[in-house]
């Protein structure tokens, strides 16, 4: 399990074997998550292309890892972007599409803006957003804070608690193995990166951000929704997606998922593969 170390803080990465002509894909997880779920997508797509996964600071592998971190701060959008951007510079990645879950959508979209130049393009998966709701986003950061405040770690030890996990913000119930993977990272995960990341991207103001953010990127930019996601319904993907000139092609630059709520890369990962490796064909990558 490699490490490495960025801003002062050890982050653990995985890449696969390199494949001559081709950019790498760098996976970015979302919130109270982990590296561990894009491993459905992977095993499709590493015979193709060289891929890069890695565990957010304080989350995942690198939660113990982290430590004495401000988190106003070290847990902004703008300080992941810059681990992502110095992770692509460290390992020497030239040419890479980013494919961002969730709030990690929204750091490769982030990222994207600082590295033009590695960057080639971004595929956002169950991740939208820019429309700013006063009284839903005061209930969901008090309900956020709430959660993070009291994660028991005798959580893991309650009976069935893999399938209540399991059945969370899903279309279809996951595998028990899946339910457990998800009570071990909601416990894991750093406080402090937990609360700071949560605090700090659901602001006004960051919110308000995002289309500006997504209206001057350079390169293409891709949306995946989950047709049955409850926690980014594709209304709101296809409002941040608008912002984008690739929205208003032939194409456009919006895939929706049947059959698939917020984890699209696990409950359905054979179409969001298809998805993917279009959208790549498209642009020759």
């Amino acid at each position: 399990m490699p490490i490495i170390d960025i801003l002062g803080t050890p982050h653990v990465y995985e890449l696969s074997a390199p494949v001559p002509s081709r950019p790498v894909l760098v996976f970015v997880h979302g919130w109270l998550l982990s590296r561990s779920y894009w491993q459905p997508l992977l095993e499709k797509l590493t015979p193709q292309y060289q891929c890069l996964t890695y565990d957010l600071r304080g989350f995942g592998d690198s939660c113990h890892l982290c430590q004495n971190q401000d988190n106003e701060t070290s847990y902004s959008l703008t300080t992941y972007a810059q681990d992502l951007q110095i992770l692509l510079s460290k390992l020497n990645l030239q040419a890479t599409w980013l494919i961002g879950h969730s709030l990690g959508g929204t750091v490769a979209l982030q990222a994207a803006d600082l590295e033009v130049q590695r960057i080639q393009g971004v595929i956002c998966l169950n991740s939208g957003g820019g429309i700013y709701l006063k009284e839903e986003f005061e209930r969901f950061r008090t309900m956020g804070e709430q959660i993070v405040q009291q994660r028991p770690r005798w959580l893991l030890k309650i009976p069935f608690i893999d399938l209540v996990f399991a059945r969370m913000m899903v279309h279809t119930p996951l595998s028990p193995q899946w339910g457990r993977q998800r009570v071990m990272d909601f416990v894991s995960a750093n406080r402090e990166a937990a609360l700071g990341s949560l605090l700090a991207t659901t602001t006004e103001s960051e919110v308000h951000r995002l289309p500006q953010l997504v209206s001057r990127l350079q390169q293409p930019v891709y949306f995946i929704t989950g047709k049955e996601d409850k926690v980014m319904e594709s209304k709101y993907v296809e409002h941040l997606a608008s912002f984008h000139p690739l929205f208003n092609t032939s194409t456009g630059n919006v895939k929706e998922i049947p059959n698939s709520g917020h984890l699209s890369m696990v409950e359905q990962p054979e179409p969001v593969k298809e998805a993917i490796l279009q959208i790549l064909h498209n642009h020759g990558a």
